[in-house]
């Protein structure tokens, strides 16, 4: 049977299944997973584009260039926050990488004229470059991409870019993002058209791109399958690594933010991109709807 094929009956499998029992999510998804991480500089050449990204797969062995660890893998493509580089997100993108995906991040659209609307193109260049890889005779990640597992990602400009990306899409097979910011073509309109299922990540403590006026409206114009997952005093920059000029204020501190954020995206692309239904109660059951660190919304 194709990877597609069996990619197509896992994902189907995860969404109509009963939830799973608590013993079957005994593993800690906030913690790193079981791959070392391989990072490399790429340049992505797809769909009339040519962009810089920087890369974190499942390795070998921890360290630069070295070689893709055996097996398929899904492919996330990462947009960043406005003015921020790529490396403010190393530990969340780094931990993606551990739990078994291949993690881009354009470094396009970097400046103060950034174009949402061009970073969606180089979001989704940037799959449909890593789709290309898997057959190309001499590439590093030849045979070691699931094109039937691809997602979206990012971080307030970069998080509005990835619903942008995904409505014009229909390879992406799930969105996870942070503090998604509205855009210019909006984000909000293009969340009425997509039917990609997605988890909006918001902080409740944001006065950058505020819950209310940007993650709710693209939350209520999209239909589900949909998430809106709240950080209980989480800030906008508690989503990077560290904190540049005009940051907000968090009421829990930046390593619990982190921690929550890499648990919560985890579990959501093991359950939509990887089909693992040991994580059906930490994206949707009682585990999801009770916790009392993140505040849970959704419709399945």
């Amino acid at each position: 049977m194709s990877r597609t094929a069996l990619a197509t009956l896992a994902l189907a499998s995860a969404l109509l299944v009963a939830p799973a029992p608590a013993h079957a999510a005994a593993d800690d998804t906030s913690a790193p997973g079981a791959f070392a991480v391989g990072t490399t500089d790429v340049t992505v050449t797809a769909n009339g584009r040519s962009v810089a990204a920087k890369v974190w797969y499942p390795a070998t062995s921890a360290g630069a260039n070295k070689p893709v660890a055996a097996g398929d893998f899904g492919v996330v493509a990462f947009g960043h926050g406005f003015l921020q580089g790529v490396a403010k997100y190393t530990s969340t993108l780094n931990h993606l990488a551990s739990w078994g995906y291949i993690v881009a991040a354009p470094t396009s659209q970097g400046g103060l004229s950034a174009n949402h609307s061009a970073f969606a193109d180089d979001l989704n260049a940037t799959l449909t470059w890593f789709v290309a890889q898997d057959t190309t005779t001499g590439s590093r990640f030849a045979g070691h991409v699931d094109p039937a597992a691809l997602g979206l990602s990012g971080h307030s400009m970069g998080a509005g870019a990835s619903i942008l990306a995904a409505a014009r899409n229909p390879q992406v097979r799930a969105v996870g993002n942070l503090a998604a910011a509205e855009t210019n073509p909006s984000a909000v309109t293009a969340a009425a058209t997509l039917r990609t299922p997605a988890m909006l990540v918001s902080g409740d403590r944001d006065t950058i791109a505020p819950p209310a006026d940007h993650q709710v409206p693209i939350y209520q114009a999209k239909a589900g399958p949909k998430q809106l997952r709240t950080v209980v005093g989480g800030s906008h920059c508690g989503f990077m690594d560290s904190s540049g000029l005009f940051c907000d204020s968090a009421t829990i501190d930046r390593a619990t933010q982190l921690k929550l954020t890499r648990r919560l995206l985890t579990d959501w692309f093991r359950y939509t991109l990887s089909g693992d239904t040991a994580r059906y109660d930490a994206v949707w059951g009682t585990t999801a709807q009770n916790d009392p660190q993140v505040r849970f919304q959704g419709v399945s």
